[in-house]
């Protein structure tokens, strides 16, 4: 082992991580806000442990003063997605990025591993502003779905527990596994509007149900008690029948009402 000073080399890794889970976040917030649909769940990322560093570098035969250019993903991010389309999309917003340099892309969803593996893999390089100056530095996007994810992490904790030498037994129950999670994400896919349909009129009913209480403490502020007492009755009762359209005209009416109150506090 070299007598690099660790924590300095790893520092750009840490911040290009912070930075690109933030620019994912913020994407994911975006698109939910433009379509009422994000084709990203969730975002998490990490920096390489020295020890899997070291690993890898001696597996890969990398050596040790050509670690930045040989060990692609000591700066590692995860994005998962509902479906198998959004991987493909997300993987079109990263490719038109001007923040970023793709330097190249491994598709384990069609051309899956053998042990079952499937996943979308992107290596960008990242320019990281440090204290000393600009810094490029590797980083691996991975892009898959929660049923994907769920079935990786399983086989990461297998080979770790097992050295890499998985018993056959095993290794043939998590191929099984992962055709069982293909064909859910199959299935997934192949009801996708239904979701996207319940998933959006679950949402709206959501942000309905905030303006009515949010409106309604309005009216408070304004000391409309007995029509903010009228209205919240009104709203208790279209809750029991579940009523979207009829929380609709609720909203507007209290509208309404804050506008009159507002007038009425002016003059």
């Amino acid at each position: 082992m070299d007598g690099r000073d660790w924590r300095h080399f790893l520092l750009p890794y840490e911040q290009a991580v912070e930075e690109l889970k933030v620019k994912f976040k913020t994407m994911r917030a975006e698109l939910k806000v433009r379509e009422s649909y994000a084709p990203i769940e969730f975002v998490t990322g990490r920096v390489k442990r020295i020890s899997s560093i070291l690993e890898k570098a001696k597996r890969l035969n990398v050596p040790m003063d050509q670690l930045e250019s040989g060990i692609e993903d000591i700066a590692g991010i995860r994005i998962m997605c509902q479906f198998v389309d959004d991987i493909h999309r997300v993987a079109d917003f990263i490719r038109n990025r001007k923040d970023l340099s793709l330097v190249h892309e491994k598709d384990y969803i069609t051309n899956y591993k053998e042990s079952g593996y499937r996943s979308f893999h992107m290596i960008v390089e990242y320019p990281v502003q440090t204290a000393l100056g600009l810094k490029k530095v590797l980083a691996e996007i991975q892009i898959r779905t929660l049923a994907m994810n769920f079935w990786a992490t399983i086989e990461h904790s297998l080979n770790y527990k097992y050295k890499e030498s998985l018993p056959d037994e095993v290794r043939l129950r998590l191929k099984k596994a992962s055709e069982a999670a293909f064909i859910l994400d199959n299935e997934m896919s192949s009801i996708r509007q239904e979701i996207l349909n319940a998933q959006r009129g679950f949402e709206e009913k959501s942000n309905l149900v905030s303006q009515v209480l949010t409106g309604i403490q309005d009216l408070y502020f304004y000391y409309r008690v007995r029509e903010a007492a009228q209205f919240q009755l009104r709203f208790n009762e279209l809750w029991e029948k579940e009523d979207a359209w009829e929380l609709k005209e609720l909203s507007e009416d209290i509208k309404q009402a804050i506008s009159r109150a507002k007038g009425s506090s002016q003059s």
